[in-house]
């Protein structure tokens, strides 16, 4: 378990690097082909994007980097059961504040983020 919190902690640092850089390549390295990106919109309905379509919506997004905010990033909790896995994350994009439920699956002997649940406030 100890093994697989440290590659966990490490995943999420993976995780953090890309969001502060906005970079979707990085992502992607971390982010199961088939997996999605679920939240509630702001009319109260559940959406569900597709990984690609995300990643692709990240080249818009400025990145906190390039616009010279510092970090703020932490792992809340980690939670492991056998190939399973949730990370709980929460971060700075400004200016919203971020909270990530970060579904894993341990594939092929790696962690992969097969699910990401969100919420984030102003």
């Amino acid at each position: 378990m100890d093994t697989d919190a440290s590659a966990l902690r490490s995943l999420a640092q993976t995780y953090f690097d890309a969001a502060y850089e906005m970079d979707a390549d990085k992502f992607a390295s971390i982010f199961h082909p088939s997996s999605s990106v679920t939240k509630v919109a702001e009319d109260g309905a559940v959406n569900v994007t597709p990984i690609a379509t995300w990643l692709a919506a990240v080249h818009n997004i400025k990145a906190p980097k390039q616009q010279g905010f510092e970090r703020d990033d932490r792992i809340l909790s980690i939670d492991v059961e056998r190939e399973l896995a949730l990370l709980k994350v929460t971060l700075q994009i400004p200016p919203r504040s971020v909270t990530d439920l970060l579904s894993c699956l341990k594939v092929n002997g790696s962690w992969t983020i097969v699910q990401k649940v969100m919420t984030s406030k102003v």
